[in-house]
């Protein structure tokens, strides 16, 4: 029963991610999952019931991993994060006996997810609690405390839940003598623990609250008229980019026509226009046709593009690059891609991992870059997180140290068919926008593009697989987030309080149970 128990809570974090508007439901599925560790003490069943709710969480959620490469390296993925529920469950066993204990066990929440977005390969943040909380009323924290503190808050309100049902479940149905003094100093600590646990349960509330303080879609200090080109591809998959000029062409042509649209005066001239990741495999830098095509379309938009281009380099590596290209000057400045994916852009291992794929050698020998992801254009510094980029907190950090004044995320989607991945990872871009303060434009190959304002709300968003342009005016912005600002430090210290927690779940466990043989002596004896 409480092995099924764990796995419906894993379903229930599963439904509060997009596409389905259900967020409410994180905080279900965590109380569900902590009155399933509340209702034991080994610390294998702990992990146990942690990595069974993982594996419920994890394997609907990333079925996209596996559309052209088969199960393995989903179901693979999948383990791996549940192992880190397991954890969880371990840490959850531990601190669940300390006082003030559902604040300790949404710590050791936070804690797993940093745990998991850091380690192995760089970590895989994808699931996070923060990421399904885009449509919901715990999203404006952001902009205090970023995804983790997002993510904190709906841990607690679930392990609150957790000890209201808790507590009143035992004074309902626990067997106990009304009249002891032990019984009465008991139920005191009951009645505050329900005093406590209500008054977390109105977290949500004060996170709708705070959205009054959420800047308006158009409060900033100037304005820049952007465009987002969505101009499709010839086919989905992982050989989509085999007509890598089909590719190109596609978003030459759609920004030609917004020029054409622009002329007959149904579009405002954009400023800058924003190209997706990959929209030229084709590398310009040592392709003349390709160069051509792209200064010929900043030609007629009489705007820079921030062009999206695989670069390969001397040593045959490649480079996952956006650039500044003029029709005057051609390329200027670029990001090139600083968190790579594994397992995507470059195998670790790879000879080990040939062993179980032939997909192994599909992978790519893409490096990192350097830099800090900020790029110039019309005088506006812009910052950019590419595709995989934007689920790591860091990756804005260092644009916006340098001052970003808008944020853009070119992606290519194309490689995940139709499944839910593009709007978890668009959800993702709407947490990016409520944390660091600023609008963001989201340009991908196949879809979803989106323009985004400063309080995570879409302004514009295309559909799928069609040719798009998002044309918008949005405000920039100079001021700074609390979240910004702090940057990783309350994380790092969550981490820290949450390690504090377990030294001292330790030592009172073992001073339990040397109170526990002392006690057996004494009968014996």
């Amino acid at each position: 029963m409480r092995s099924l128990a764990a796995v419906v809570a894993g379903l229930l974090l599963f439904g509060s991610f997009p596409p389905r508007p259900w967020w409410f439901l994180a905080p279900v599925g965590i109380a569900v999952l902590t009155l399933v560790l509340r209702s034991g003490t080994g610390l294998r069943s702990g992990f146990g019931y942690g990595f069974l709710a993982g594996l419920g969480f994890f394997l609907p959620l990333l079925p996209w991993t596996g559309i052209y490469v088969g199960p393995v390296p989903w179901i693979a993925l999948s383990t791996a994060c549940a192992v880190y529920i397991g954890l969880f469950g371990v840490l959850a066993r531990l601190l669940g006996r300390l006082p003030g204990w559902p604040v300790w066990v949404a710590l050791a929440w936070t804690a797993a997810e940093w745990g998991r977005s850091s380690f192995p390969f760089g970590g895989f943040p994808w699931g996070r609690l923060a990421f399904g909380q885009a449509d919901g009323w715990f999203l404006p924290p952001a902009m205090l405390g970023g995804a983790p503190l997002v993510s904190f808050a709906v841990a607690l309100t679930g392990t609150c839940a957790a000890a209201v049902l808790w507590a009143v479940g035992h004074e309902l149905l626990g067997d106990h003598e009304p009249n002891t003094p032990s019984e009465v100093v008991a139920r005191g600590r009951r009645s505050a623990t329900i005093a406590a646990a209500l008054a977390c349960l109105l977290l949500p509330v004060a996170g709708l609250g705070l959205r009054a303080a959420l800047p308006a879609p158009m409060a900033g200090d100037s304005t820049l008229t952007v465009a987002a080109i969505q101009g499709s591809v010839p086919r989905l998959g992982l050989d989509f980019n085999a007509q890598r000029r089909a590719v190109l062409d596609n978003h030459v042509r759609r920004t030609e026509q917004l020029a054409d649209e622009v002329a007959a005066g149904r579009f405002p001239a954009p400023d800058v226009v924003v190209w997706p990741e990959n929209s030229s495999d084709i590398d310009p830098l040592r392709n003349p046709d390709a160069a051509a095509l792209i200064s010929e379309a900043a030609r007629r938009i009489a705007a820079p593009i921030l062009v999206g281009a695989v670069l390969v380099n001397d040593d045959r590596t490649t480079t996952n690059s956006v650039m500044v290209w003029t029709a005057e000057g051609g390329p200027g400045e670029r990001h090139d891609k600083k968190i790579v994916q594994p397992f995507g852009e470059y195998l670790p291992m790879r000879g080990f991992f040939r062993l179980f794929s032939d997909y192994a050698d599909r992978a790519g020998y893409f490096v990192p870059g350097h830099g800090d992801g900020t790029i110039r254009a019309s005088g506006t510094e812009i910052g950019i997180a590419t595709c995989y980029e934007v689920a790591f907190d860091r990756a804005f950090r260092d644009s916006l140290q340098s001052g970003a004044q808008l944020l853009a995320v070119p992606t290519n989607n194309a490689t995940f068919g139709d499944s839910e991945m593009t709007y978890q990872q668009l959800a993702m871009s709407r947490v990016r926008a409520v944390e660091h303060g600023r609008s963001l434009v989201v340009a991908a190959t196949s879809g979803v593009s989106a323009i985004i304002a400063a309080d995570g709300s879409i302004r514009q968003e295309s559909a799928l697989f069609v040719p798009e342009a998002l044309v918008a005016e949005v405000p920039l912005r100079t001021s700074t987030t609390p979240a910004t600002a702090l940057g990783p430090w309350p994380e790092l210290a969550v981490v820290l309080v949450t390690l504090t927690g377990v030294v001292v779940a330790l030592i009172r466990r073992r001073a339990d149970r040397r109170s526990v043989d002392g006690l057996e002596t004494a009968v014996s004896a």
